[in-house]
């Protein structure tokens, strides 16, 4: 096809992208060394916890000659579990630095040391008698889960074609879910949650992480990364034609370039400047909410009340484990759908209507708890709630996010988003699970009130402010938000009149006026 006027043969459109086996293969290998293993340290201590108490006290036995007070083993056993989010914290802060200096695929390889160091710990806990070890190891956990966190998420979002980047991007919940449905099963007390399993169970953390370390090497490293942040068009195109399967990736490595022209004019962004750049000042404030609100929304309070609602409804206590496999078959199906549906709905669609079940499923869950002494039977329709909640947040607020995240960035300011998206991700979550007990303890079932709330403030400002993403290119989406954030945008007719790739010379003379 060519320019009239000019002559000039311009780009081919782009083909639809496929799931090539390359692509899919460099998405499992990701997904399970990183998000799996997080998933699976998420659950992993949660199930087994009476036996691994035991092993604190019996320990404690052999170097005191008496018991643990109750005081001190409450304070270990909180320090056991709140110091993986902040390790979490922690690991977000460096994500950036590794992401710009490594590589995305690099900075996941070199995080793999943060899993398998502490899983071989964790298995010789027992062994060395130092229960001492699975703490510190829970923290050292807890960066690596903050590095994938926000690593993966970029690696995958710049490795898929526009039209699979939802699918392939809601990958990292899709792992998450099956890396807690499966440590609740080793988990079992039938498996390997027993006195003699545990270190075990602990010490499988590692295989995620080994089997990444050795097959994520052979796939290629982010062709957006290779193009933008390192000059190197000629292995950026041979990384697409493997990801694509096909050799005319021109369309494609246009709009790379017009993003490039674009971070020119732009600059690399650090946090601070990030934080004070008024033309990202929406998309900075989108991910704090989104993420503010994925973690405040009750997710974590519903795991933690979902014993007590299930033993109200006449589960034996000794059963109920059995009924959270149930619970997380339900998390896993329902996100894979949400995998499928989140290119064929959009964003926004899902994102809404999973918040509108969660914050619809509180406000029924309150009443159900406050009025079940008087109507033994609502306490069916609590458990019912809980798995309501549960298919509504896995369809929208868990796993969509992570899509949004990465597509309202450019590559310059995407590292230092996605660090301060993971900070809000973990203070979040060490907020929710230090201060909800309490809160619990003093207002009760109210306590589900407040998540209805959240539930419906998030939404609203989704409504309002969050545009659909579907099908658009990264720089297409800062043109969306520009409007938004007062930036002068160019006429489109004169994009009609610029003989190189699409937006090139658009973007450039925006972010000129930026």
């Amino acid at each position: 096809m060519e320019n009239k006027e000019a002559g000039t043969p311009l780009p081919t459109p782009p083909r639809e992208g496929r799931l090539q086996p390359t692509l899919v293969l460099a998405t499992l290998s990701a997904a399970f060394g990183s998000a799996f293993q997080y998933g699976y340290n998420i659950a992993v201590i949660n199930t087994p916890h009476m036996v691994l108490k035991s092993f604190y006290n019996e320990t404690y036995f052999e170097r005191h000659a008496t018991f643990m007070d109750q005081e001190v083993m409450l304070l270990l056993w909180s320090c056991t579990v709140s110091v993986f989010p902040l390790g979490g914290l922690l690991g977000s802060l460096v994500v950036s630095l590794l992401a710009d200096r490594c590589g995305r695929k690099g900075a996941l390889l070199v995080n793999n040391v943060f899993a398998i160091v502490p899983a071989v710990l964790m298995g010789a806990s027992k062994a060395a008698k130092a229960f001492e070890l699975i703490i510190c190891s829970r923290v050292v956990l807890g960066v690596c889960a903050g590095i994938s966190y926000s690593a993966l998420p970029m690696y995958l979002g710049e490795l898929a074609p526009k039209n699979l980047r939802g699918m392939l991007g809601t990958m990292t919940e899709v792992f998450v879910i099956l890396g807690v449905f499966l440590a609740q099963i080793f988990s079992l007390h039938a498996i390997l949650g027993n006195p003699t399993g545990w270190p075990v169970l602990l010490a499988l953390t590692g295989v995620p992480a080994l089997i990444q370390l050795l097959s994520l090497p052979f796939f290629p490293e982010s062709p957006r990364y290779t193009l933008i942040q390192k000059g190197d068009e000629a292995t950026a195109r041979q990384a697409l034609q493997r990801l694509r399967g096909h050799a005319d990736v021109e369309a494609e490595l246009e709009d790379m370039r017009a993003e490039a022209q674009a971070e020119r004019a732009e600059g690399r962004l650090s946090v601070l400047n990030l934080c004070t750049f008024r033309p990202l000042r929406w998309q900075l404030v989108s991910i704090v909410v989104l993420m503010a609100g994925q973690q405040l929304s009750g997710i974590n309070a519903i795991n933690y009340y979902a014993d007590i609602i299930y033993v109200s409804a006449g589960v034996e206590p000794s059963q109920s484990q059995y009924v959270t496999v149930g619970a997380g078959v339900i998390n896993i199906v329902m996100t894979v759908i949400s995998a499928f549906l989140v290119e064929r709905l959009g964003r926004r669609r899902l994102l809404l209507v999973g918040y509108g079940i969660c914050g619809s499923s509180c406000l029924v869950l309150t009443l159900a708890l406050l009025f079940q002494s008087t109507v033994p039977e609502l306490s069916y329709l609590s458990v019912l709630c809980v798995f309501a909640y549960i298919s509504g947040h896995s369809i929208g607020p868990s796993p969509v996010p992570a899509v949004v995240r990465t597509e309202i960035f450019l590559q310059s300011s995407r590292p230092a988003a996605l660090l301060v998206d993971g900070a809000v991700h973990w203070f979040t979550n060490f907020i929710v699970g230090f201060v909800f007990p309490s809160v619990q303890v003093a207002i009760g079932a109210y306590s589900f009130i407040i998540f209805a709330g959240i539930c419906l403030l998030t939404a609203v400002y989704i409504y309002v402010v969050i545009p659909e993403t579907k099908g658009r290119t990264f720089v297409e989406i800062n043109r969306i938000f520009a409007k938004r954030n007062g930036v002068e945008i160019p006429e489109e007719k004169k994009e009609d009149n610029i003989h190189v790739g699409p937006h090139v010379l658009s973007m450039a003379t925006m972010k000129t006026s930026f």
